[in-house]
Formats: structure tokens, sequence, C-alpha cells
């Protein structure tokens, strides 16, 4: 009889507050923050600093990394755009929290999106260099902006969302008209990457930010009801002697520029709402605050400036004075305002650690300018209050993550706690809630242990430490000089604990309870009893269920089997090609599996050390493997960001659960074996839970391999080696959809139901032909059709099409 398995599926993942790859928005309200957590979108009450929705979308929609959250953007009404790694867009409902609809059409990651100022319209820029205008209200495609010769990294709407300013990698910025659906302008000047762009509320200036050493500001024309342009007051253009003709299309011109203090990148430039300030963030820890002078205080600062200039050429002679006074006097009559007098540097604001993304908010406070988000490439949100002469951190969330990647996992015997380290924090979490219960300060976790009785636990440090920790309190007890080097393991034995550390040696710990000097009350400490020597470093310490015997994994690839009471020499278990990282044994003693950076676990047997099969099981190192007890099942997890089942009888692979955006380093698996925990260098914990639903291996081969023929379907073999359309430099229009999994499917289905209405209609056509010549027979319709005539069938299947999938599956039927 064919065996069969239970499947495990992801179930929740916790510990992420911010990703580094997207930017923060407020919502329409200010009172939440939006912000990704990979493939989630947390909604974050900024005053009580939790999080009051996520927002994700349903495993069947796609699955992996390739779902991060890699843009967000907020319109007036509860609505939130949200783009993906994979080069969709998904509008959410932030009340409701639902999923409204999902937009396909670019080939790349999508890294920025805007709404107009309706929120009728939304456009979005892309990796794969394309813009695309999308009608929210009717959820389809309008249509793609072609010109750019590298990503898109920022948009905005110009006349009420009649033009769109596109900035790009490609140091330039382009102008569309979205009536005529053309190139109106191309912007040159950038001598660097084009980072960002924003206009101020009134449209009067557009300021951009790259790598070049100042931001450059451009004055905007717009267009009146009758067509006519308005005038630029700024510069007379008979001087310049341009033709009207050239003029007509200019929306842009350059102002001037502002010398930023800061040297590093522009990463982004933002107005406030009020639009009388501009953030300045660069690639680092600083943003810069400029203020934004309304037109008499400009006049005023540019007044005193040209003053100080006679000053400065009267102070230098009467003679030269004389000359340049009939100029000064003219200069003085018609003081032209240039952009550092309406544009003042005001602050500096400077983060803890390097910024990823910031965000205005839409409401100001009385005592201040504005509020300003930020969030840090360290799992961190940080809330400032931007007054006149100062800046003050109303806030940070920062309790629900870990400040760096996880790098252990701890289950409780009892499976109700959850431990975790980091390089400076040790955190209990609820396992099934995924809710942060105690973090406490320590030194840089590599490895950790519950005590028994679950009170208490220990976590090896990379300074050779052994921190006691109590769980119940959230503190750290004592702090014991344990190794000259890193603890890298820990492994629990009868009575204590073993330790193995890269100052080559193993110890072996006992638990001793002492009387608190101050106190009444008792408090754990452990104490060495033995140590061995090893002629290396040790990585991973294992100990038998029945402690008959201890495994030691050393740095050269080797692993060495010792009996538990003489510490005399067992057996050696060598054939890796790279040392050993991560070691389990059977809970009936029988198999030892091992996991090493050379990619393979190798199964072997604990009796004689033969090596039963070596698996190829990763694409990356083999970081952690665990068996699931009382059974031979096991799980690893790797550097190529795959939890990994296995049979370990039958040298099967079972299933591959993806979901963490980064290296896998730890592994914890229940007494029960109903779920397991994986805690990864993206920050995040997930929880995979055992559910009810049997699956067979041969089932899972052939899943796995639709999987790959489907991933295959936008590369198409004919496609291929076509090449590339040149793009003209004016910039062109194509269609907004693109060809997906949904609408393949949804062409089969709409020539499936033209070909049985066809069928019908033919049927009936025979039948009058048959009734007319007096033959009557009963006509029984197709039972398929559901009682639909032929073209109501076809329209059904019409209709159960999404819209915005519509124009490429009627595309798709066409050619086919």
């Amino acid at each position: 009889m064919v065996k069969s398995y239970l499947r495990y599926e992801a179930a929740a993942s916790f510990g992420v507050i911010a990703s580094a790859d997207s930017n923060v928005a407020y919502d329409s309200s200010g009172k939440h923050l939006l912000v990704a957590a990979l493939e989630k979108l947390g909604v974050w009450h900024v005053r009580q600093g939790t999080c009051t929705k996520t927002l994700v979308p349903s495993p069947s929609s796609s699955h992996g990394a390739s779902l991060a959250v890699t843009s967000i953007a907020s319109s007036s009404s509860s609505l939130i755009a949200c783009g993906y790694a994979d080069g969709s867009i998904r509008i959410w409902d932030s009340e409701k929290g639902t999923c409204e609809t999902t937009l396909n059409g670019h080939k790349g990651a999508v890294t920025i999106i805007r709404y107009n100022k309706l929120g009728s319209l939304l456009a979005s820029g892309s990796k794969d260099n394309d813009i695309i205008l999308w009608d929210v209200v009717g959820e389809a495609g309008l249509f793609r902006l072609r010109g750019h010769r590298d990503q898109v990294t920022d948009l905005v709407f110009l006349d009420s969302g009649k033009k769109l300013v596109s900035s790009s990698k490609d140091k330039f910025l382009r102008v569309w008209d979205l009536e005529t659906q053309h190139c109106m302008q191309i912007v040159s000047g950038h001598h660097s990457e084009i980072w960002s762009i924003d206009v101020d509320p009134d449209e009067k200036y557009l300021v951009s930010g790259s790598a070049d050493p100042e931001l450059r500001f451009y004055m905007i024309k717009h267009d009146l009801a009758d067509g006519k342009s308005l005038p630029d007051k700024t510069e007379s253009d008979v001087d310049n002697g341009k033709a009207s003709a050239q003029n007509k299309w200019e929306v842009l011109k350059h102002y001037g520029e502002i010398q930023r203090q800061i040297k590093d990148r522009v990463a982004t430039v933002r107005f406030n709402k009020s639009g009388n300030l501009l953030a300045c963030q660069v690639a680092g820890k600083i943003v810069e605050i400029f203020r934004v002078l309304d037109e008499s205080e400009s006049r005023r600062k540019a007044k005193r400036r040209v003053n100080r200039k006679k000053e400065k050429k009267a102070s230098k002679g009467a003679g030269e004075a004389a000359e340049n006074g009939t100029i000064e006097n003219e200069v003085g009559n018609d003081i032209t305002v240039t952009v550092p007098d309406i544009f003042k540097h005001v602050q500096t604001l400077r983060a803890s650690k390097k910024i990823c993304s910031i965000s205005f908010s839409p409401i100001t406070s009385r005592s201040s300018l504005a509020t300003l988000a930020l969030s840090l490439n360290n799992n961190l949100l940080e809330v400032y209050s931007i007054e006149s002469t100062s800046t003050t951190k109303l806030s940070a969330i920062e309790l629900q993550g870990h400040r760096s990647d996880v790098r252990s996992v701890t289950l409780s015997s009892d499976n109700t706690l959850l431990m975790s380290t980091s390089h400076s924090t040790v955190k209990i979490w609820n396992p099934s809630t995924g809710s942060c219960l105690r973090t406490i300060d320590s030194g840089f976790g590599l490895c950790g242990l519950f005590v028994p009785g679950n009170k208490y636990a220990v976590v090896g440090t990379k300074g050779g430490t052994l921190e006691i920790i109590d769980v119940r309190n959230g503190t750290c007890m004592e702090v014991v000089e344990a190794h000259g080097s890193s603890v890298q393991s820990i492994a629990a034995t009868a009575d204590g604990f073993v330790t193995g550390s890269a100052d080559h040696e193993i110890k072996f710990w006992e638990y001793q309870t002492t009387q608190n000097p101050s106190q009444d009350s008792k408090r754990l400490t452990v104490s060495p009893v033995r140590n061995s020597r090893m002629n290396g470093d040790v990585l991973v310490v294992a100990v038998s269920p029945e402690g008959k015997y201890i495994a030691v994994a050393l740095i050269d690839n080797t692993v060495k089997v010792f009996f538990m009471d003489s510490l005399k020499f067992f057996l050696s278990l060598y054939g890796h090609m790279l040392p050993v990282l991560c070691m389990d044994i059977s809970s009936d003693g029988d198999l030892i599996v091992t996991g090493s950076a050379d990619k393979n676990l190798k199964i072997w047997g604990l009796d004689f050390g033969d090596c039963h099969k070596s698996l190829f099981a990763h694409a990356n190192s083999v970081m952690a493997v665990k068996f699931v007890r009382n059974t031979h099942y096991m799980f690893s997890v790797g550097k190529d960001r795959l939890v990994k089942y296995w049979d370990a009888d039958k040298f099967e692979l079972l299933l591959t659960l993806e979901g963490h955006h980064s290296e896998v380093w730890c592994l914890a698996v229940s007494n029960r074996g109903d779920f397991l925990v994986t805690g990864s260098h993206d920050r995040s914990i997930r929880r995979w839970d055992r559910t009810e639903e049997p699956f067979f291996i041969e089932e899972e081969k052939e899943k796995r391999l639709e999987e790959m023929f489907e991933a295959d379907i936008g590369n198409a073999f004919e496609n291929r080696y076509v090449p590339k359309e040149e793009l003209p430099e004016e910039g062109a229009v194509a269609l907004a959809g693109k060809k997906t999994q949904e609408t393949v499917n949804a062409t089969d289905s709409i020539i499936e139901a033209l070909d049985m209405a066809d069928e019908e209609l033919k049927r009936l056509a025979e039948y009058e032909e048959e009734k007319s010549k007096g033959k009557v027979a009963d006509f029984r319709p197709n039972i398929l059709m559901l009682g639909l005539s032929p073209p109501d069938y076809v329209l059904r299947a019409l209709s159960n099409v999404d819209t915005n999938d519509l124009e490429q599956t009627l595309l798709v039927s066409v050619v086919t």
C-alpha cells in the first residue's frame, strides 16, 4: 500500500516590524502608519504602538520571496495600493482588511506607486523600465508608457492628473501627457541616477534628488482652461531666443539648485501636506529639513542678499562702486528671487541607524511644524516631531522584533514558549499567537536551551559566556564565563547540559541552586563538571536520547562519536567535503543525520557508523536539521531560504516549504511534531503547522514539475530568443496587461465555451431542419451548458474573467 504523509503549511509569521525594501506611508487620517513587513502590510496605530491590521495575500495567489512588498501608496479614501516584487499590484481596503483587486502588468518589481489627488488613477513604475496607468474604479490597466532606459524610481501627477512626471536611473526626467499618451518633454541635467522627485501642494516647484551634491528645482508651467499656458514670471524668455513652438511643450523649466550638506546620494525628497517643509533623506542616517518660505519672506531674503552684495562691492573701493552703480540700481529695482531664497535649511535630523524611508503625517499638531515617520534598516520605526529649531523623538516601535537576524530558536518542553536569540537581545514569544512576552538585553546569542521546568533558560553567546535567563521576570540573572571563544552549540543531558565551543573544548555543566544574599529566595546557577579537549573547533554537539553517546562535529569536516560516561572514542563519521554545521539524533537512537556547508545531508547508522544515504538537500549550506520526535521524519533548513521535509527511511523529499525571504539560520520542532518554528536572516520567525490533509510522494513530485512549467510561462521558449524591440527616444505606448497563468486558464475556458456553444448551435440547426421535414423528436440540450443558451453560456465564461485580465485573455484567444 502507498504510504501517505500529513502536510505542513505556513501558519504564522512574526518578528518583522518594517522590511528595508519598501517605503512607509501614512493613511489619509494620519492616525495609522502603513508599513511593509516582507510579504505582509502592517497597519500600525502610531500613538498606541500596536499593529491593528495585517494585510496578507492569500497563499493561493503566489508564494515565497516573490511576494515581498516593495512599494506602498495610500489614497484619500480607505484604499491602499501595494506593489510587490513579482510585479503585481494589490488594492486593499484598510477598513475591511480585504484585497479588492489584483493588477498584473509589470514584469519586474514595482518600485513606485502614486495615486492622483482624486484617487481615481494609479500610476506605477517598475524595474522593467515601464510606467503603467491604472483605472482604480474600473480595476483595469489603461496603457503602458515606455521610454526610460533604466528602472523608474519616482512618479508625480501634475495638472489634476492630466500630466505625469517620471524619474529614472537613466538620469532623465520625462513629462508625459496622459490625454494624448505621449512624452512631452525630456529633462536632462543630472550627472547621476535620479532617485526621487516631488512637487509642492500648489504645484509651483518640482524638486529632484540624485547622487549629485545638489538638489535641482524646476518651475512648473500650467495649462489654463482655454488651452493657453501661464506665463513664466521668474525669467524672461526674450534673452535666450527660444522659439514659442518649443516652449509650448516645456512643462518643467530649470529654476536653480541648492547645495546639500551631506554628500551621500539622495534616497527620498518629500514635501509635507501644507507645503511649508521639504525633507531630503539621504542613503544614510540623515534627513535634511528645509523650510519653504512664502513670497514675502523670500523677497525680503533676496533683498538682504542683494544689499549684502552692494555693501561688499562698496567696501572694495569707490571707483568700482561708481562703475557698477547703474547696474546695482537696476538689480535693486527688480529683485530676482532664487532657489536659496525660497528653500532655507533649518535643521538636520540624525537617526540611530540607516534610514530606509520617510513619510510626513497629513495631520500637524499645534505645537510643531510637522510629524515625520522613519523606517530604519534594523527593523525599527521612529516618529519625530519637527519644531522650528529642533526635532523631538515622539515614539519608537521596536519591541515586536529583533534588531538583526534571528540566530537560534528554542521551544519549551510544553511548547507554550519560544525563545529566540539575536546579536543584542533574547526574546520570549508565545508561538501560537506570535506576541512578544519578554525582551532581555544580552550578548550575541548563538544557541539556547530551556532548563527543565521552563522557568529558566540558558543562552550561549559569541563572547564565550553563558547567560542564565529568568523567563518569568524577563531578566538576565547571571553571566558565566564558560569558554575562551564563542559557544557554538548547546545540548541537554540527563542532569544538565553540554556546550561546544570554537576554543576546541566541550564542557559538561550541571544545575545548582544558590541562596540569594539579599533575599530569602533561591536562584539557579550552573557549574562545570568536566571537559574534554578536541583537535579542532567544535561546531555542533548532539546527545543521544538515552544519554549513551555524544556526537561532536569538528572544523575538519568529521563527526566524532564518544561514549557519554567515559568520553572514550566510539565512531568517526567522515564523508562531508565541508564542515558539518548541524546534526541531530533520532528518538530511538538508531540514526544520526548531519548537514554540511557542502549542501548535503548524510544519514548514518549510529550502531556501526555506516552512511545509509547522502542527499543533495539544498542549493546552499544546510544550516539546521531536526528529527520529528518518535519518527524518522526530519526537517532541514538552508541558506537557499527553503524548509524541507524528509523521510529518512525512504530517503525521499516529502515537502518543500517556501516563505522566508533570506537565509534560514535555525529550526525547532515541537515535541508532538504538530508544528515547527524557523528563524531567518530576514528577521522573521515563522510557524508551520501540521494539517490533517494527507499527501503522497508521487503526487508532490508531479506538483513540483507543474510549478516549474507554470513558472516558465512568462519566458516561453518561442519568445526567449526574439530580439527586444527598440524603444523610440520620445517614448511609446503599449498595452497595460501581461500574460499570466490566470489569463492562460481563462483563455482555455473561453475557447472551450465557444466550442461547446458552436456544437450546440449546430445541433439546434439540425433539429430545426428535422422539424421542418415533419420528423419531430424531443430536443435534449447539453447538460454541461447548465440549461443556458449558447450565447448566455459564452457570456458566463467571459464574466468569470477578472476585469484586469480580460484584455490579455481576449488577445490570447484571438491569437489562438
